[in-house]
């Protein structure tokens, strides 16, 4: 591809917000990294955030492209994501984003 082409490219997040039941977040956050540990192509990162002092988290998953993302829901993921859904105190709103905006530090601000 090339650089221009590059350039065109946009990422995907797929971003999912929920509620959990009181002290289920540790058990939520190993089964968020199993899920996370079956994807592999197109798969750039993962974020898990929690609100400080409540049940409330977002997942953040970037992707290099929404037929990526597709891919990666296998029967193994899938399997995974059912354990956590009695997790939830209710079911979590989810939606596909595409980035179109992304801005690094400085390089001299890096350590």
């Amino acid at each position: 591809m090339s650089d221009f082409q590059d350039f065109l490219k946009r990422e995907f997040t797929q971003v999912a917000i929920g509620e959990f039941k009181p002290g289920k977040m540790a058990e939520v956050k190993k089964l968020y990294e199993e899920a996370v540990a079956t994807y592999s192509q197109g798969f750039k990162g993962a974020y898990l955030l929690q609100e400080p002092g409540t049940e409330k988290g977002i997942s953040v998953i970037f992707w290099e492209s929404a037929e990526d993302m597709a891919v990666n829901q296998s029967e193994a993921a899938q399997e995974i994501l059912k354990k956590m859904a009695p997790l939830f105190a209710k079911a979590p709103t989810t939606a596909l984003y595409e980035v179109v905006c992304e801005i690094q530090p400085p390089e001299a601000a890096k350590p």
